[in-house]
């Protein structure tokens, strides 16, 4: 089975001050760097999705592809871009700002989504959804590239349109917490 994870770290960083955040510092090294530990022993196919700084995402030795829609269309854009750029059969999408994320992310969504038969593996804690961090089928291809064209960018509102399993994941409460303020990364630290 074809797996290919992408990072997503795509986005303009505003609530950080504009700072590319899968290149802040998370205990000592960039957030992006624990995300893509956690993934190499998930899959052997990941992609990095930047709109800046592509130098240094791509020494972290994995291929840089870049959004195709422009203006920072959001995570959607960058899994349109990996949906376009591997053959996988199956998409993992995580974000770079959440370097807590569990080493069992991609068997959980995989064994549900086949359990279920849906298009969409969604991770969930408690009652909260995390959208963005998703195993989704290549063949959705044709409906997001048609919900882009048509302005589209919401993330949950793109996956309603299909079976989606929610997956839960309370015994891992932090590993979904993605850090987007400055206070939110001192208390992850402190707590991680």
């Amino acid at each position: 089975m074809s797996i290919t994870a992408v990072v997503l770290a795509g986005g303009k960083g505003r609530r950080m001050g504009g700072v590319d955040k899968g290149m802040v510092e998370f205990l000592g090294k960039p957030m992006v760097a624990h995300v893509i530990e956690r993934l190499r022993s998930q899959t052997p196919e990941i992609l990095i999705n930047a709109n800046r700084e592509i130098e240094r995402y791509a020494a972290f030795g994995f291929p840089v592809i870049q959004d195709d829609i422009p203006d920072y269309a959001g995570p959607l854009a960058g899994l349109h871009k990996a949906m376009t750029t591997t053959e996988s059969a199956y998409i993992l999408t995580v974000p770079c700002d959440a370097p807590l994320l569990p080493r069992n992310l991609l068997a959980k969504l995989m064994d549900s989504m086949m359990a279920h038969d849906a298009d969409i593996a969604i991770a969930k804690t408690g009652m909260q959804a995390h959208p963005v961090i998703s195993l989704c089928r290549r063949a959705l291809l044709p409906s997001l590239t048609k919900y882009l064209q048509e302005g589209g960018r919401k993330v949950d509102t793109w996956q309603q349109g299909h079976e989606v399993v929610e997956v839960q994941f309370s015994q891992h409460p932090l590993a979904f917490s993605n850090i987007n303020t400055s206070d939110e990364l001192i208390s992850l630290e402190q707590a991680a």
